[in-house]
């Protein structure tokens, strides 16, 4: 009698472990793979900003003052026949107005942040006069043009937006961006939501 043309596989006693060791292998390889993908993602988080942590919370920068280019201040009355009584004064990194200056767009990772204080006001050899006092509050923006913290309150619009008050400066203080924060910024919504035509520094040539 002819043998069949088809055999089945001779299976021997180290059958078991050969298919075990697949298993284990394939297995291995999953765990890795989600490994990188679980570093990359935190990895990205890092690389993004280091004024942001894992879940989207934002730090005032320590040394903005000195560190960070001082781009524009503007003077504000509270009515048009009253004094100034507040000077808002926005600081960015170097690099971050480099960026806007060659591209005309911050990248993200870029941060602004608006220092507001009160005046002090008084007739000087000059005229009358305003000059900054006490800080009020600060105001920080991170760009996020991919939206990485979807589930952050406080991200939006292709930015992160925080609050912080002149007695503490290490305490957030917002909750939501688009009721604390977006309403102030909807006329400049086509300039990605900054007062650009306000700080000479990203007008330079």
């Amino acid at each position: 009698m002819n043998e069949p043309s088809y055999r089945e596989p001779r299976r021997t006693k180290y059958w078991p472990v050969r298919i075990g060791l697949v298993a284990v292998a394939l297995i291995a390889a999953s765990g890795a793979w989600a490994i990188r993908e679980i570093s990359g993602q935190q990895s990205e988080t890092k690389v993004f900003s280091k004024y942001v942590d894992a879940s989207g919370a934002i730090s005032l920068p320590d040394n903005f003052e000195t560190a960070f280019v001082h781009i524009g201040t503007v003077a504000v009355a509270p009515k048009p026949d009253q004094p100034v009584d507040e000077l808002h004064g926005t600081y960015t990194r170097p690099e971050d107005l480099a960026a806007f200056l060659k591209d005309g767009k911050f990248p993200d990772g870029a941060v602004l942040v608006k220092e507001v204080r009160s005046t002090g006001n008084s007739k000087l050899t000059t005229g009358e006069a305003a000059y900054g006092a006490g800080i009020k509050v600060w105001f920080v923006m991170i760009k996020d043009s991919k939206g990485r913290f979807p589930e952050n309150e406080l991200w939006g619009d292709g930015w992160g937006w925080g609050l912080f008050e002149g007695e503490d400066r290490t305490k957030q203080v917002a909750v939501n961006y688009s009721t604390e924060c977006r309403s102030c910024h909807v006329p400049v919504k086509k300039q990605d939501w900054v007062y650009t035509q306000c700080y000479p520094a990203l007008n330079a040539k």
